[in-house]
């Protein structure tokens, strides 16, 4: 059975940092572009991030670029997402998705964790 497992979420006050986790079992992260996803209440789901197969490239929305790095440990079949200077508007339930190489759309969704940026 497929999972990805977010943790790392959290309270954390404006300008502090969290590091999200995305574990998965039963498929290997490496073979698979990794995305990550927010939504807020009230909200659409935006893309915030994502990794290619071979960390060839990445990608960052506008509202996190040099805030935020995505990066995998492929020996821990781990990606991580590393949120620095957070602002009250990162508040949101983050997710993680598999893409995989020669797919046509996110195969594999985690639960979510909620991070809320507040003082």
């Amino acid at each position: 059975q497929v999972q990805l497992v977010e943790s790392g979420g959290g309270l954390v006050q404006p300008g502090g940092s969290l590091r999200l986790s995305c574990a998965a079992s039963g498929l290997t992260l490496a073979y698979y572009a990794i995305g990550w996803f927010r939504q807020a209440p009230g909200k659409e789901r935006e893309g915030v991030s994502c990794i290619s197969v071979r960390d060839e490239s990445t990608y960052y929305a506008d509202s996190v670029k040099g805030r935020f790095t995505i990066s995998r440990d492929n020996a821990k079949n781990t990606v991580y997402l590393q949120m620095n200077s957070l602002k009250p508007e990162d508040t949101a339930v983050y997710y993680c998705a598999a893409y995989p190489k020669g797919g046509s759309k996110y195969e594999y969704w985690g639960q979510g964790t909620q991070v809320t940026v507040s003082s």
